[in-house]
């Protein structure tokens, strides 16, 4: 059975803290976290936040880098996963104005990986965002790195040497490919087996990635805003510890069903390297309506 605490206990399987994010960390011994990876709030008035001042945004969240910077294994990595602040329609990309504070911790930024979705707002005077950022940075040059563990499926597994010493050799990884710095993963929307009532969730699949990663078994996984406890969930299915906290007490409910259920293997997930979803050619959903031949007409 997964042992669930709700403050910090070295023992303790997970930890979900209900609480500010502060008294959280201020619970974990010094460089206990080999990684920290969370996606927090983007400052756009959520139900989970409160609006601010950009500026008091941007304290507020150095305050909380600082502290996880303390809590991070010299060995270990911090993964912040933004979007874009939006103020009257104007578009503020939080990666360029969150770097400049890692980079006075002495951060070294490792990867900007792009994760992108497909479902999202519709906009109707700009482009429709489909994109966010992940910040990989590590504390020293001796870090955590698992390649062999996310290895994709090769693009062309038959592909042979047409010429030199390897000539008629396979030229690719039978293992895999390296995923690259751009992850198309399915946001969890709606339909998705893993949608809850939380609003911007992460899937399971990205935070597994970067736990495989970046981790090895047993190792401890921090997430300060851990929201309904994706990073925990990850944590478990891989094997590692996880600890987390969330103001919201009805999402750490949920984060904690979703661990037990996770322990168990029980908890319906998108399993990593799932191929997306295409509709058949003959479904109705991908032909053009003789309508909007109409619309283009006019």
């Amino acid at each position: 059975m997964v042992t669930i605490r709700s403050h910090y206990s070295k023992k303790a399987d997970v930890t979900l803290f209900h609480g500010d994010c502060i008294e959280f960390l201020d619970e974990l011994p010094k460089e206990s976290a080999r990684l920290i990876v969370t996606s927090p709030p983007f400052n756009i008035g959520k139900e989970y936040e409160k609006k601010l001042p950009l500026k008091q945004y941007l304290k507020n969240q150095t305050l909380v880098i600082t502290k996880c910077y303390e809590k991070l294994a010299r060995n270990g990595s911090i993964c912040w996963e933004v979007g874009n602040y939006i103020d009257g329609g104007r578009i503020v990309p939080l990666d360029l104005l969150l770097f400049p504070i890692f980079e006075q911790l002495d951060l070294s930024m490792r990867g900007r990986i792009i994760w992108h979705f497909s479902h999202g707002l519709h906009c109707s005077n700009r482009f429709s965002g489909r994109h966010e950022s992940i910040m990989w940075f590590t504390k020293s040059d001796d870090y955590v790195f698992n390649l062999d563990a996310v290895r994709v499926p090769q693009k062309y597994p038959g592909k042979k040497h047409f010429k030199g010493p390897n000539k008629g050799q396979y030229s690719s990884n039978p293992v895999g490919k390296n995923p690259g710095d751009v992850w198309i993963i399915p946001n969890v929307k709606y339909n998705h087996v893993e949608k809850t009532e939380h609003p911007c969730q992460f899937p399971v699949e990205l935070v597994e990635r970067l736990i495989l990663s970046l981790t090895n078994k047993n190792d401890l996984v921090v997430d300060p805003f851990m929201g309904v406890g994706t990073t925990a969930v990850a944590a478990i299915r891989r094997k590692r510890r996880a600890a987390g906290a969330d103001l919201v007490e009805r999402y750490i409910e949920i984060a904690r069903e979703r661990v037990r259920k996770a322990a168990r293997g029980e908890l319906q997930v998108r399993e990593m390297n799932t191929p997306i979803f295409e509709m058949k050619k003959g479904s109705s959903l991908i032909q053009q309506p003789k309508e909007f031949f109409r619309i283009a007409k006019n």
